[in-house]
């Protein structure tokens, strides 16, 4: 399908933009991918990348139903723009949103592949369209040793899979760079424009394909994370009520001797103990029962006491008088010698 409605020379140059920006972020000098001068490029390609997919999308170049044959030369390379995305989208630095910004990278490679997949380029699995939850990345295989076996079987597959990918990313960057200037200075025919759109492809497959493992993993451990601070942050309401700080005062025994404690300049303010107390039980601190009995007023600890024994004193006698009364009543009753059993007769 040919570029199309006029809108071939526009598109071609956003993508160009859009390409040219990602290559100067990937190879650039600057010490810091959160340079300012880096960060504006990277938001200058992507929007020339996000008005080149619209594009693509109102002209509908790509179909899943039709073949890789049926799609012109000078077309191909917009096949590219999904995979551009996601690149640039991992480029963003906002630690805020690096969550956010994972997804949508994930998103664009995973788009990228399926038309591949679709077009049958290249030989790869096709990765799942959502990342593993955190369930399934946290949780211990089930079954000991045993059933860690297959894990290690899977693992050594990976790794194998990742040394011929690297070894062929290699091999098609070198065919690349021996076609690009021949191509790109229109030397090349029909034939050879395809060829290394077709090789640029399949380099950037590969390239999606670690991006989105990467990707998995590093959005594992930072969901890990924010359920770390989640558990560790205090649940709502169950924080303790922040209480007014008391302010300093003298306590007093009563109410004559706040009296006198306040007469002096410059001095505390004076609070009985009972009103102390009271104001305490008004703000929650202390319950209704916990305010101590309080003596009279003018009594001193001297009195207290007296009075304490005198009332045990009186006690004591009324004891005494209780039993001399109860003995006088039994004798009443029983004679002299009653329950003597020796004296009979």
């Amino acid at each position: 399908m040919a570029e199309g409605a006029g809108a071939g020379p526009r598109l071609a140059e956003l993508l160009a933009a859009g390409r040219r920006l990602w290559e100067e972020v990937e190879t650039g000098a600057e010490p810091s991918s959160g340079a300012p001068a880096v960060q504006d490029k990277v938001r200058q390609g992507l929007d020339a990348l996000q008005q080149a997919a619209a594009m693509v999308a109102q002209l509908d170049l790509f179909s899943e139903n039709e073949e890789l044959e049926e799609i012109a030369s000078a077309d191909l390379k917009y096949l590219l723009l999904p995979a551009l995305l996601g690149a640039l989208t991992l480029k963003q630095v906002d630690l805020s949103r690096r969550l956010e910004h994972l997804e949508s990278a994930r998103a664009h490679f995973w788009r990228f592949l399926t038309l591949c997949r679709s077009y049958g380029l290249g030989s790869f699995h096709l990765p799942p369209a959502s990342p593993p939850g955190e369930e399934d990345a946290g949780s211990p295989s089930p079954g000991g040793p045993a059933a860690a076996q297959p894990s290690l079987v899977a693992m050594a597959s990976s790794r194998q899979a990742k040394i011929e990918r690297y070894k062929q990313k290699k091999e098609l960057e070198n065919r690349l760079a021996s076609m690009r200037t021949f191509v790109e200075s229109g030397q090349a025919d029909e034939d050879q424009i395809r060829e290394f759109y077709v090789l640029q492809i399949q380099k950037w497959i590969n390239t999606s394909l670690e991006e989105i493992e990467s990707i998995d993993q590093e959005m594992v451990i930072l969901r890990s994370r924010g359920t770390a601070k989640q558990s560790s942050a205090p649940r709502h309401g169950t924080s303790q009520q922040v209480r007014a700080p008391l302010k300093p005062f003298i306590l007093t025994r009563d109410a004559a001797q706040a009296k006198v404690f306040g007469a002096g300049y410059p001095g505390l303010p004076t609070m009985t103990v009972d009103d102390w107390y009271e104001q305490r039980r008004r703000q929650g601190v202390v319950s209704g029962q916990s305010a101590p009995q309080r003596t009279p007023a003018g009594i001193t600890d001297e009195e207290l006491q007296k009075q304490q024994q005198e009332k045990k004193e009186e006690e004591d006698d009324e004891e005494a008088l209780q039993k001399a009364r109860n003995w006088d009543d039994w004798k009443d009753t029983h004679p002299r010698g009653y329950g003597n059993r020796q004296n009979v007769g």
